[in-house]
């Protein structure tokens, strides 16, 4: 139906958003709005009238709060927004809206849906690994900690106001109810811990409810996975907020430094370095991953099918190569690169009578391995050049040669090479 007269639509959107939105049926109540304006899709709890409805080929969400509410969210929404900062997009407000009996509806928040997002009781609902179920904990706890680092203090810390995402391997955590936070410059520790203890409660009271419908496996323990988002917070905001400030000669503390979140579970998505007056800072971006995504990114970027271990140090490099070399570069550019001036030499600098002892990607990792152990215990950044001529005579002489293993031409039988035993590893 069309809306009535006196309706004001508040959007950053296009002009065909708006008149997307117009053609809504404003004039009904959310919770009576017909199946064809609407999308099946799962829907978290709320507080409030929520609905997932179909607008210009996408798909949005349509929340009833009051007005106030409403215009507060959706601005604190596009700061956040702007900010970069993981969260729903927010596409309007709907004030003004009446019935045909001229009665006052509820002012609308429209933000657009997530896609390939799901909220927590679809997740968790699922019989899930334990693995993949820490992952997930570490996703909400890296939410909240992107959140306070960027000064949000969210004052209702929850699974219901998150939506989880799975892409490419990453698992990621979005806000998705604002209406009870704040944006401040910085956060004191009170509001932080306030937050914290909000998020142990909350998380474990939402637990026992699944639990009690028989939504999740028996044997997961309620109290001790919120209790897991809490030490997962702390550790990474520790490691994030240290100081971490370090001279030109020593870079190999960025790999240390990385080395240790991924202790913690946390991948690095990108690193930036920053100079400074007394050298330069390091500034992260971490993510949860999921195993074979390292794997995946680095035969996308070089064309390179390694395992994963392999992938995670190869891809690091190229990470720290670009940040040093040409940051200006896209990270497929600065991965083509890479591989012509730093990976292609290497493969062609293992002299012949090593070639068979290991493949040239697992040559590389070692190589890299063993050029930060050498920079660690010298307290320097050794470059690359001396690392690769310190593993060509202490390292891959002694490696077992993995190549021993042929086919015979004519018998198609594998046929194991006698090799001196301490060729052996």
């Amino acid at each position: 139906m069309t809306p009535r007269s006196g309706l004001d639509i508040t959007t950053s959107g296009t002009a065909v958003d708006t008149a997307a939105l117009i053609s809504l049926p404003w004039d009904v109540p959310l919770a009576e709005w017909p199946d064809s304006a609407l999308a099946a899709l799962p829907r978290g709890l709320s507080r409030h009238v929520v609905r997932f409805a179909h607008l210009e080929g996408a798909v949005v969400a349509v929340k009833e709060t009051t007005e106030s509410s409403a215009r507060r969210e959706y601005q604190l929404l596009r700061r956040l927004e702007r900010l970069d900062v993981p969260c729903v997009e927010p596409v309007a407000v709907v004030a003004g809206r009446i019935d045909p009996d001229g009665e006052p509806l509820p002012t609308v928040l429209v933000t657009r849906h997530l896609r390939f997002s799901l909220p927590y009781r679809a997740v968790f609902s699922r019989r899930l690994h334990r693995d993949t179920l820490t992952r997930l904990i570490d996703a909400l706890a890296l939410l909240l900690v992107e959140l306070h680092l960027a000064g949000f203090y969210w004052g209702d810390v929850s699974l219901s106001n998150t939506l989880f995402r799975r892409d490419a391997g990453a698992f990621a955590a979005y806000l998705v109810d604002a209406e009870t936070g704040e944006l401040h410059p910085s956060l004191s520790r009170g509001q932080r811990e306030h937050d914290l203890e909000l998020a142990r409660v909350n998380v474990a009271g939402e637990l026992m409810d699944l639990m009690s419908g028989g939504l999740v496996e028996g044997d997961v323990d309620p109290v001790a996975t919120s209790q897991l988002i809490i030490d997962a917070y702390r550790r990474l905001w520790e490691e994030l907020t240290a100081d971490m400030s370090f001279r030109p000669g020593e870079r190999w503390r960025v790999e240390e430094r990385i080395r240790r979140l991924n202790s913690l579970g946390f991948d690095v998505e990108e690193y930036a370095i920053r100079t400074t007056r007394g050298g330069s800072e390091l500034v992260l971006q971490p993510k949860v991953v999921d195993p074979g995504h390292h794997q995946r990114r680095l035969l996308g970027l070089t064309g390179l099918d390694v395992q994963e271990n392999q992938a995670r140090r190869l891809l690091r490099d190229i990470d720290e190569y670009r940040a040093v070399n040409h940051p200006e570069m896209d990270e497929h550019e600065a991965a083509n690169r890479w591989l012509i001036e730093v990976f292609e030499p290497v493969a062609q600098s293992i002299p012949a009578n090593l070639s068979g002892k290991l493949e040239p990607a697992e040559v590389m990792h070692q190589l890299l391995e063993h050029r930060w152990y050498l920079s660690e215990n010298q307290s320097r950044s050794v470059p690359l050049d001396e690392a690769l001529e310190s593993y060509l005579q202490t390292v891959l002489p002694h490696r077992r040669d993995e190549d021993a293993v042929v086919l015979h031409p004519t018998t198609t039988m594998l046929k194991v090479l006698e090799l001196p035993s301490e060729n052996y590893d």
